[in-house]
């Protein structure tokens, strides 16, 4: 454990010394903004924080990738792999480490989110229950966007190219699936429900505890990081 957070130290201060996960991270912030403001906070408007949660959600589907992409993918371009593949830590405790590291990050940011919530309660009644909720169902999907993204961080040296396949990867989950619920045939539709993320996410976002959300994200997180160690093991080999 004192090795993942060796490595998870080393991944915050890349972030909060990144202008790039700075610029990634205002971005944000300013597209959650103007959905608040522009959709929810205004007068006469109910008091809840629903909308802004399922806004969040879709907004992170290139933010997250934008997040990830550099932290496998820089260690290949810079060489520093090396390095790291030799030091006492296995496979597994890079990955953790690096997931921590990003995680850390993009709670700081999710907090920083509170701000809205803080402008609510002052204006109005929020739910706590869905306030709380909500929160929760961003942690976990947090959890699985990022897993999948340090995933396509492994596959490759380019940047960009990591940040497009984990970005088409977690589109897949959370737009073209809700697509296929909508219009397509059974039982594809049937299938696709039970593969969309923002399916389980708006449970969340209602307020409403769903434990069919919190596997279905574990798992997923679980996967993606069990299939980066296999990507990084793989490295050892060539």
């Amino acid at each position: 454990m004192g090795k993942i957070l060796i490595i998870a130290r080393r991944e915050m201060a890349g972030y909060f010394l990144s202008p790039m996960a700075y610029v990634v991270g205002a971005l944000y912030m300013l597209a959650s903004a103007l959905w608040f403001f522009h959709k929810l906070f205004i007068q006469g408007n109910e008091a809840s924080l629903r909308p802004l949660f399922e806004a969040m959600a879709y907004i992170m589907v290139p933010a997250v990738p934008l997040l990830t992409m550099k932290q496998v993918s820089e260690e290949y371009r810079s060489g520093t792999i090396e390095t790291l593949l030799t030091a006492p830590v296995t496979d597994a405790q890079i990955i953790l480490g690096k997931f921590l590291g990003v995680m850390v990050f993009y709670l700081a940011l999710l907090a920083g989110t509170g701000a809205f919530l803080v402008l609510m309660i002052l204006y109005g009644q929020p739910d706590a229950v869905v306030a709380a909720m909500g929160y929760l169902g961003m942690v976990l999907l947090g959890a699985a966007f990022v897993a999948v993204g340090i995933f396509t961080s492994t596959l490759t040296a380019y940047q960009l190219v990591a940040a497009i396949s984990a970005g088409a990867i977690l589109a897949a989950f959370a737009v073209v699936m809700q697509l296929i619920v909508a219009f397509g045939p059974d039982p594809w539709n049937y299938l696709a429900a039970r593969l969309n993320a923002m399916t389980y996410f708006k449970d969340f976002a209602r307020g409403v505890f769903d434990t069919r959300g919190v596997i279905f994200f574990l798992s997923a997180a679980a996967l993606f990081l069990f299939l980066s160690v296999k990507t990084l093991e793989s490295r050892r080999w060539r």
